[in-house]
Order: C-alpha cells, then sequence, then structure tokens
C-alpha cells in the first residue's frame, strides 16, 4: 500500500504480487519466508516510498540482530529507511534497546516499532498520530486485511 503520509486514513494505492512459492516459515528466520514476497511488490511500484513499513521488526535485540525490516533495508541498497511495527512481541523484546513501544487508542498492548535509516523516536511518534482511533492504525488494518485476503485458503497452497 501506498499513502500520501503518515496520517493518512486510507492509502492511495495498493499493489500485490502473486507468488507461485513462498519458502516455508522457519523459526528464526522469517525474512527469508517474507522478503522475496516484498521485493517483488516492490518491483511494481513505479517510483520507491520514501520509507517502507513492514508488519514485523526491523531489529530484534539489538542491531546484531536483524529482522525482516533491516533485512529489507539492505536488500533495496540502503538508501530507504524501514520501519517495522509489530503487533506482538518477541522473547526479551521489552528488554531490546531498538524497540520503541506504542500505545494507542485506549490499548494497554503497545505496538512494537523499530527503524532503520531513520530515528526510531521520531517514527514512533509518528505510529502514534497515524489515523484510527484504535491500537491499529486504519493503514496497518487496511494492509492486514489484503495480506490476508490474498493468504492461500489451505495450508501448502499458493
Amino acid at each position: 500500500m501506498l499513502a500520501q503520509d503518515w496520517s493518512s486514513p486510507t492509502p492511495l494505492a495498493t499493489h500485490v504480487a502473486d507468488i507461485a512459492h513462498v519458502q516455508d516459515y522457519e523459526p528464526g528466520a522469517f525474512y527469508r519466508r517474507e522478503l522475496p514476497c516484498l521485493l517483488d511488490v516492490l518491483r511494481q511500484v513505479p517510483k520507491r516510498p520514501d520509507v517502507l513499513v513492514v508488519d514485523g521488526y526491523a531489529w530484534l535485540l539489538d542491531a546484531a540482530h536483524p529482522g525482516l525490516g533491516a533485512h529489507l533495508h539492505a536488500a533495496v541498497g540502503g538508501g530507504t529507511p524501514v520501519v517495522g511495527i509489530a503487533k506482538t512481541a518477541f522473547r526479551d523484546a521489552d528488554a531490546a534497546p531498538l524497540v520503541e513501544r506504542v500505545l494507542r487508542g485506549g490499548s494497554q498492548r503497545p505496538l512494537y516499532v523499530t527503524a532503520v535509516g531513520i530515528d526510531t523516536r521520531a517514527v514512533a511518534a509518528h505510529v502514534r498520530g497515524m489515523a484510527g482511533e484504535h491500537r491499529i492504525p486504519l493503514l496497518l488494518a487496511a494492509a492486514d486485511r489484503l495480506a490476508r485476503s490474498m493468504a492461500p485458503t489451505t495450508p501448502g497452497e499458493r
């Protein structure tokens, strides 16, 4: 999804890719399954966005433990900042120095924000200000619905 800015309530455009084969989930290597899919979608976008946002983490624990966002940042040549917004904590996330916890709406459950190529605290402020009154901002909820609508209905199907 492409949006005008952080506070946009709806996307400007959506792009999807029909991926013939997606690798199986591998614990500790989530990026191996997701990164090729993200790169396929990015090839469809006429102009690289100013910031890329992933559903997940840019960093796990610290800079020695890259998450999906850091792998994406490297794969696109490092010129475009990547933000990870995760809905669930990984083990030890509360002790991770590169993770900003963001509370939205009336929720006491945070979103976990990490970033590479851009200041994480500034990004956390943008996430707090995203459109929507609930824990999950409207754009993220829309992206999640789109992704789920494209998911296979039978295990192993693609």
